[in-house]
């Protein structure tokens, strides 16, 4: 913690209070993937997603706060449900926030969340539950400062927050396209936070695309994403690795202002390959792909070469597939999906989307954004 924190800490005085907040956070896909950390929750290569538009969880938390209450979590809901056993990872992730936010030596609170998507959809739920945890934190954190904030700085607090509870939800707070990671690529990057990709840097093509999400399998994997971010330590391609990530972000940041769908497409590719590439070359080796995944992805790539459609496929660490594509190709590729992908898909599930706004706050029932 650096000083101006230690300052505010020592200097902050209890305030009686209670409320309620919320917001709605989206959750991401990774387009350059970051794998691997150090420190608390720093990347070992910067990265590039979106937002998407449809999957997202909206998080409500009913708080009081007074020197006299001990602090705590009354209850933890998802989807209308209790979840006892999610209490201890968010527990500890609250006792972590006390020297950033001190009004949580004196809070009890309800936190209640719903996802418009399934635990195992193929999308990273933590991405888009830590972020709208944080945003609330955050929120319940400006109306007890008597000097408010500005959008940006508050934004960028609720990334630096969020990545404390799941590293890639920390570009889950901006709309659009976000990077993490410090880059001499990208002006104004840090491994502390991610920083919006600016649209004047984008085709406004290249901000119109869906991502249709392909559900081969949705067990719970053999080897979790923390475990296997911790197996990028000793790895033998690390360094190499490092290289590739700055050189293909380089390439992709290019295709994103060019317009550029074919290298954008097998940039994209590119990643979602090396990423499983290096779990199967870990030490121990794992392997999440599913014989359904490769089936898709051969059948994706021939009816790439013989439709002329651009459309691309991106892995997250598992076996799901997300098909990119351009709006305007929808109709064609829904039908290719429908008729060709589904028989290798898990009850023929998936899903639409698309690149989304980002998070939206909630009064009321009626939603105002702050970003």
């Amino acid at each position: 913690m650096n000083r101006k924190n230690m300052k505010n800490r020592s200097s902050y005085t209890i305030k009686e209070a209670s409320g309620r907040v919320c917001w709605s956070s989206p959750a991401n896909i990774a387009l350059i993937k970051y794998w691997g950390k150090r420190g608390v929750q720093l990347p070992m290569n910067p990265s590039i997603s979106f937002v998407l538009s449809e999957s997202k969880v909206t998080t409500s938390i009913e708080y009081s706060i007074s020197k006299d209450i001990l602090p705590g979590i009354d209850s933890f809901t998802l989807n209308g449900e209790e979840k006892k056993d999610f209490l201890p990872r968010i527990e500890n992730y609250l006792l972590g926030l006390r020297q950033l936010f001190p009004f949580l030596e004196h809070a009890r609170m309800r936190i209640n969340s719903n996802s418009s998507f399934p635990h195992s959809a193929g999308i990273a739920s933590s991405a888009a539950a830590f972020s709208a945890l944080a945003l609330c934190i955050c929120d319940i954190w400006q109306e007890l400062k008597e000097q408010k904030a500005s959008e940006s700085e508050f934004l960028r607090q609720a990334s630096l927050v969020a990545r404390l509870g799941s590293g890639s939800a920390c570009r889950s707070v901006y709309g659009g396209l976000a990077v993490w990671g410090k880059t001499s690529l990208v002006t104004g990057s840090s491994d502390d936070f991610a920083v919006r990709l600016k649209e004047d840097l984008i085709s406004p093509g290249m901000l119109e695309l869906n991502d249709s999400i392909l559900i081969v399998d949705s067990s719970v994997k053999k080897v979790s994403s923390s475990g296997g971010h911790t197996l990028m330590n000793d790895h033998p391609y690390r360094e190499s690795r490092l290289l590739q990530a700055e050189s293909n972000l380089d390439t992709l940041l290019r295709a994103l202002s060019d317009g550029d769908m074919e290298k954008f497409g097998q940039v994209i590719e590119n990643e979602a390959l090396s990423l499983h590439a290096l779990m199967m070359s870990s030490h121990p080796g794992y392997l999440l792909l599913r014989p359904g995944t490769l089936q898709i992805i051969d059948k994706v790539q021939e009816f790439r070469k013989e439709s002329g459609i651009q459309v691309y496929f991106t892995l997250d660490a598992g076996p799901n597939i997300h098909l990119i594509y351009r709006k305007s190709d929808k109709q064609r590729v829904k039908t290719f999906i429908e008729s060709e992908l589904l028989d290798h898909c898990e009850d023929r599930g998936w899903s639409d989307d698309g690149i989304g706004r980002g998070p939206e706050k909630h009064n009321d029932n009626k939603q105002a954004g702050r970003g």
